[in-house]
């Protein structure tokens, strides 16, 4: 696999990090989770005994975010627990953290510190506001991101007013942007022989997918407002409620207003003047009343079908088991089973990452136990002997 040659020592908590490693352990890099003695990373104890969303002992945080890695117990506010980090530092690659502001540095685990030891050391941190500016030591969750990036501001409408997106994007972009991160580091690395740190905010992330949106506004003032799941330029483009569900159509442009409009036949919609966007614009509240009640009349299957055959975009608004269950979702291997210690299998979504050269079917491994790897990933990487694990076992370095 593409990352197969990289160790990974994962320092991660909750969603944000967890997300960017597991990004990394799916591409193939040893990703070895290093979990505080006791409890473990806090997700491990979420929804673990829910008769819904547990298996083997894990929920579906756990699960999900920790397939394909190792798992490691060692004290870090211990002296010696340190030590044993470090040392496992001189074999890794990559230190991927999403502590707070401040924590490596008081742990004595920063960038300055690790590459020291391994000048060819990568470290990566995914913290709320990243390290610079005024904001840095402010606390923050997925929702306090979306809102101070301006997202959650058009999505909704003035009526509704904000809302936030239903997946954490937050946390997951801060996740996505640290994993690239890594990687440019890792290329750089080639170049130079030397590692790097990289400071990703989830702050910064949000901003960023603001995108060509975000220049609109700074070119003209203007200030966008939630527009609901219509679109701020192309009409029709919306999801129209259907005689079992709802679809989107999305015209983009004139030519495919023209065809949309020979296709759903609606007389008022054939006005010459309405073949120019700024006009259907203009009159969107009324051009999606008519869609609306036209649509209404047949399911969404039929809808999809007639659209498709006459090459329309446009899509069924799927819940999350229609999703999952889609054909070519499934043709895609994004969903995939991940067998259990215990015999149980558990789906959960795949890589979205293709590539040609790697193996045409990924394997995924079972989430691990708490320090089930601990000893084998010592012995081997840390080059300790058993004596010298019995002796940090019980100074509480490692469990």
């Amino acid at each position: 696999m593409a990352l197969e040659h990289l160790i990974v020592l994962d320092l991660t908590h909750m969603l944000s990090g967890p997300y960017g490693t597991m990004m990394l352990a799916d591409l193939g890099a040893r990703t070895i989770k290093i979990e505080p003695p006791g409890s473990g990373e806090a997700t491990r104890r979420l929804l673990e005994h829910d008769k819904d969303y547990a298996a083997y002992g894990m929920g579906a945080y756990f699960l999900t975010l920790n397939r394909n890695k190792q798992s490691v117990c060692i004290d870090l506010k211990n002296q010696e627990g340190r030590q044993v980090f470090l040392d496992l530092v001189r074999r890794a690659d990559v230190v991927f953290d999403n502590f707070s502001v401040g924590v490596t540095q008081r742990l004595g685990i920063d960038h300055a510190v690790l590459a020291g030891v391994n000048p060819r050391i990568i470290t990566c941190s995914v913290t709320g506001f990243g390290e610079t500016g005024p904001d840095i030591h402010r606390p923050a969750f997925d929702q306090v991101v979306q809102a101070m990036g301006g997202g959650m501001s058009i999505t909704g409408t003035p009526e509704t007013g904000p809302t936030r997106s239903g997946i954490p994007i937050g946390d997951l972009g801060g996740g996505l942007f640290g994993t690239l991160g890594v990687l440019a580091a890792v290329a750089e690395r080639e170049q130079t022989g030397r590692g790097q740190h990289v400071d990703v905010a989830m702050l910064d992330a949000q901003i960023s997918m603001l995108n060509y949106m975000a220049t609109m506004n700074l070119m003209s003032g203007i200030v966008p407002q939630g527009a609901g799941n219509g679109h701020f330029v192309h009409v029709p483009y919306n999801s129209y409620p259907t005689a079992d569900g709802y679809i989107i159509v999305a015209c983009i442009g004139d030519p495919f207003f023209a065809r949309f409009v020979d296709f759903i036949d609606i007389p008022e919609l054939r006005k010459p003047e309405l073949s120019a966007q700024p006009v259907r614009f203009a009159m969107k509240a009324e051009i999606d009343a008519l869609i609306a009640a036209k649509l209404k009349t047949q399911s969404t299957a039929y809808w999809q079908e007639a659209l498709d055959a006459v090459r329309i975009p446009n899509g069924p608004v799927n819940n999350f088991s229609q999703a999952l269950n889609g054909a070519q979702v499934r043709a895609r291997q994004m969903v995939v089973p991940v067998a259990l210690k215990n015999g149980q299998t558990v789906e959960m979504p795949g890589n979205p990452i293709k590539l040609s050269a790697a193996a045409p079917e990924q394997r995924y491994t079972c989430p691990p136990g708490l320090g089930e790897h601990t000893e084998s990933v010592l012995s081997e990487l840390g080059g300790y002997s058993t004596e010298q694990l019995v002796r940090l076992r019980q100074t509480g370095a490692i469990a």
